[in-house]
């Protein structure tokens, strides 16, 4: 079930992605020869409509739109329907087209938002106005290494109910502090906490450990905040959505230049990264939450492609961008032997990293 979400989600992104080259095309009255989802070789042609062949292909990290003179060659420069060509239209007009599909994956992300604040998403305490927090209630964030609580079985997602000693004090756990509270001076006693996971109630004994930053207090190994359902009325959750993709997208734009930044100096992380085979596994994680989050996941990996997308880099629409505002610069097209070279070997380059980064996540699964 998890791989067939995933293959939803991967198709429904590539889908908007190219729909918006394609509608932008067609409105300029730009020549489309071919939609396809995946890179070639082509497997299948699942149907035409008017001059445009839509196809599915080999190679599913992706998806394109053959647009007419996009990589110029004699027929789209000099041929009979040289005004239909993507090269002999304005390069405002280029520039359109270039950045549609990122526009749709943006809009597609604010939808899905506006629609998770709608149905109701999880959130941490304090972030909206608690009028509109349901059911808040103490989850396990993080679980530190090591600890009692890690040894105890806890998990991220687990709902704390109450904590009692072993003289039978108990306290219910409606706040954080309620639990940090009633284990300080506590480390080395036995202390029992009730919890729920997938609806079923459960109780594990754990020894607390005292605190090393603060030697005064006790410490299982519990990261937790108060997590409650927050939902929006439409015209809010409009607003809400909108603002808070904004606020998404210059947070994943800073977080992967930075990225960028660090792998360029040897210092990046690629432990953090995820390629098809490790989104699989977040998907089903968002799932499990409910389809509310699940379409937040999504619109997160909508921003993501966005941003990427838009890196000066030669085959993304980026890169293509930066060749338009070169030949705006210079006043005369760049050679297309030089454009359509970069292209390629950026294209080669790109699909080297995808075929890594899997290699990676298959490694990380089975290593």
């Amino acid at each position: 079930m998890t791989i067939l979400i995933f293959i939803a989600v991967l198709v429904l992104l590539i889908l908007v992605h190219e729909l918006g080259h394609f509608l932008a095309a067609k409105y300029f009255k730009i020549r489309v020869d071919e939609f396809g989802i995946g890179f070639p070789p082509r497997l299948k042609t699942l149907f035409w409509w008017g001059e445009t062949r839509f196809t599915l292909n080999a190679i599913p990290f992706g998806g394109f739109v053959k647009i007419f003179g996009e990589d110029p060659d004699e027929e789209s420069i000099e041929g009979p329907e040289k005004e239909r060509s993507f090269v002999h239209k304005s390069r405002a007009v280029q520039a359109v087209v270039l950045t549609a599909g990122v526009f749709f994956n943006a809009l597609l992300a604010a939808l899905f938002i506006v629609t998770a604040f709608m149905i109701g998403i999880p959130v941490s305490d304090g972030v909206y106005d608690e009028k509109y927090v349901k059911d808040p209630r103490v989850n396990v964030v993080h679980v530190v290494d090591d600890s009692p609580a890690l040894l105890a079985g806890f998990e991220v997602g687990d709902v704390l109910l109450e904590v009692r000693s072993g003289e039978g004090e108990v306290r219910q756990i409606e706040r954080p502090e309620d639990l940090s509270g009633f284990l300080e001076n506590r480390a080395g006693e036995e202390v029992f906490i009730s919890y729920e996971r997938d609806d079923e109630e459960k109780e594990v004994s754990l020894i607390p450990q005292t605190d090393a930053v603060d030697e005064g207090a006790a410490t299982v190994g519990l990261g937790i905040s108060t997590v409650g359902l927050v939902s929006f009325p439409p015209h809010l959750a409009l607003y809400e959505g909108f603002k808070h993709t904004a606020e998404l997208t210059a947070v994943i734009a800073v977080e992967l230049v930075r990225f960028i930044g660090n792998a360029l100096t040897g210092q990046a992380d690629f432990s953090q990264v995820a390629g098809p085979v490790g989104i699989v596994g977040l998907v089903g994680d968002a799932w499990a939450v409910g389809f509310a989050f699940l379409l937040y996941f999504t619109a997160v990996i909508s921003l993501h492609l966005t941003i990427i997308n838009l890196f000066p880099f030669p085959a993304l629409d980026g890169g293509r961008l930066l060749f338009v505002a070169i030949e705006s610069v210079i006043r005369r097209p760049i050679d297309p032997k030089i454009s359509n070279a970069l292209n390629g070997l950026g294209f080669i380059l790109l699909i080297v990293l995808m075929i890594a980064i899997t290699a990676h996540d298959i490694t990380r699964i089975f290593g």
